[in-house]
């Protein structure tokens, strides 16, 4: 590659690699200073990933240039971000609903509890087989 295009991939990966540490840096402040479970949780997967994403990308445009060994390529990194978005929602919508079963919930700062109504037509339910 030509020194040209090296700076600049250089250039764009530093930014990749700020914005990302940036938007980790404000989920760890907003994990401190949201008042409830869900806030927290929001906080804790939609500004993460996204910065994980960034920093993945600085490095792999760092990467790109001198890669020469083949020990740690880019695909590395693919497979690492695709595992990290799979998972990341999936696990914080399983502690959202395990704090909202355990009443960690602040139901005063909910605006609509679909949650709670499809809870109580179980509960609902259950009783009228039960009593059968």
């Amino acid at each position: 590659m030509s020194e040209e295009i090296v700076t600049v991939l250089d250039w764009i990966a530093i930014l990749c690699l700020l914005a990302g540490a940036l938007l980790s840096v404000v989920a760890a402040v907003g994990l401190i200073r949201f008042p409830d479970l869900l806030s927290r949780m929001h906080t804790a997967a939609k500004p993460q990933v996204l910065g994980m994403l960034l920093v993945l990308v600085g490095i792999g445009l760092r990467l790109v240039p001198v890669e020469e060994t083949n020990v740690f390529n880019v695909g590395t990194l693919l497979l690492v971000g695709l595992f990290q978005i799979v998972t990341i929602p999936v696990a914080g919508h399983i502690a959202a609903r395990v704090g909202y079963r355990t009443g960690r919930i602040r139901e005063d700062l909910l605006v609509h509890d679909e949650l709670g109504e499809r809870l109580a037509r179980k509960r609902e339910e259950d009783a009228a087989r039960s009593a059968e």
